[in-house]
């Protein structure tokens, strides 16, 4: 039960925690979180929760569904391509665990745009090229608003904000989620913080073994 409240205070970041060797992850589920990063349909959900499927386009123009990470553990992240301020930090610290992880099939990465109607095929690819994202591990992906801002609020928990996924909605949060290959959420982390991320690559390692 510690290990448990340890490693939520740290991935939900309520307070500081000291850094502790894992030896397991919690599941995490609605109501493990801050309920104003949860819908408030299902804030009170306790067990059981999975991350929906989804279906978007990556930077080849291929369609991305939840059957692309079947039997994956996957990093998941919310960007977009014109952000002048944490998408490039956020955008590196992928890179390094694309890098730590890239031999291993079972490892995959997912970034979804928050301004899909600017973010098309064309302007993914050039990002991708530019940046070093290979296809193989790491889609980046466009779709429709209203399916990614209803992914970041009531699938991967990654926003504080409400909104409808209209034209004056946006969204902007630094979190990398974790999901294990049964869809569950394993941890939350800011995509920024390098000692963040060197505990996400420390557990991607812990749900491999």
């Amino acid at each position: 039960m510690f290990r448990n409240l340890v490693i939520i205070c740290s991935a939900l970041q309520l307070f500081s925690c000291n850094q502790i060797v894992k030896t397991d992850l919690p599941v995490l589920n609605p109501s493990d979180f801050d309920p104003k990063l949860v819908d408030a349909s299902i804030r009170n959900v306790n067990e059981n929760h999975k991350v929906k499927d989804f279906n978007l386009i990556n930077q080849n123009g291929e369609n991305i569904t939840a059957k692309n990470y079947e039997n994956k553990i996957y990093v998941v992240d919310f960007f977009f391509t014109k952000c002048p301020g944490i998408c490039p930090i956020m955008t590196d610290n992928m890179l390094q665990i694309q890098s730590e992880f890239f031999n291993n099939e079972d490892i995959m990465l997912l970034s979804l745009s928050v301004t899909p109607e600017i973010d098309s095929v064309e302007v993914l690819k050039k990002y991708a090229i530019e940046k070093g994202i290979k296809d193989s591990k790491w889609n980046i992906t466009t779709g429709s608003k209203n399916h990614i801002y209803n992914l970041a609020r009531k699938s991967y928990f990654a926003v504080v904000d409400q909104g409808d996924g209209g034209l004056q909605d946006f969204i902007h949060t630094p979190n990398f989620i974790l999901v294990d290959k049964k869809k569950q959420i394993r941890g939350i982390y800011d995509g920024t913080e390098q000692k963040e991320v060197s505990l996400l690559i420390n557990d991607i390692y812990t749900l491999l073994n």
